[in-house]
């Protein structure tokens, strides 16, 4: 079977968006971290505390892996009935796909489950890659909204679909470690684009799909 592989970078995705960190970067910022520890309480003397601000800083750098990029974003094959109407071509849906990444108003962890629908027009893309996509936009400093954007985003650019349609749902842990401390809610957001907002039909079977099915507000 024949098959396109994208090689074009991008800002958001395949392109690597920043460089490892120098030793005098990591000594510099470990410093900030030890200060920011001892004054919070810290007692950076005990031997499970000493290393603890390189620790952090290194673990920092790989929560946000997603800056790196990733050359292996989407690989590209062709529908199996090209020829056949729009609407005897099938919805394809992946999910669960787990993900965790960083809030960008806290620096806490965002923590979920995404799921990802597309309305195939003439391309289909590889189904771990849409495993790859969520994650290398999770994995930055952002928001839930942002991730769903992102992801819609990248699949239409790649795979250029007759719709997208992106649902995450996750916890917050800016809101269950500290302010209200809420532990058992969930928050969910959702992005349509294209032939999802003009025929609910694929709405209602993409909810019926995922397993969700209460009303979702499209947020396109």
């Amino acid at each position: 079977m024949r098959s396109w592989t994208s090689t074009a970078g991008n800002e958001n995705g395949t392109t690597k968006l920043r460089e490892p960190l120098t030793d005098e970067e990591m000594e510099r910022f470990e410093g900030y971290a030890a200060a920011i520890f001892s004054r919070m309480g810290m007692d950076l003397a005990t031997p499970g505390a000493r290393e603890t601000p390189r620790r952090w800083v290194t673990a920092l750098w790989d929560m946000t892996e997603g800056y790196d990029g990733d050359s292996k974003i989407s690989t590209l094959f062709p529908v199996e009935c090209p020829d056949c109407p729009d609407e005897e071509k099938t919805q394809r849906v992946e999910g669960p796909i787990r993900f965790t990444g960083l809030c960008e108003h806290h620096v806490l962890p965002i923590r979920g489950n995404a799921w990802v629908g597309y309305l195939a027009e003439a391309k289909l893309i590889g189904v771990s890659k849409l495993t790859r996509i969520v994650r290398l936009y999770a994995t930055r400093f952002t928001s839930q909204e942002r991730i769903c954007h992102q992801i819609a985003d990248e699949l239409a650019k790649d795979v250029q679909p007759r719709g997208v349609i992106v649902y995450i749902e996750a916890e917050h842990f800016c809101t269950q470690a500290r302010g209200v401390r809420e532990l058992s809610s969930r928050t969910g957001a959702l992005v349509t684009r294209g032939a999802y907002n003009t025929n609910p039909q694929l709405g209602e079977e993409f909810r019926l799909l995922i397993g969700r099915h209460s009303t979702l507000s499209p947020a396109a």
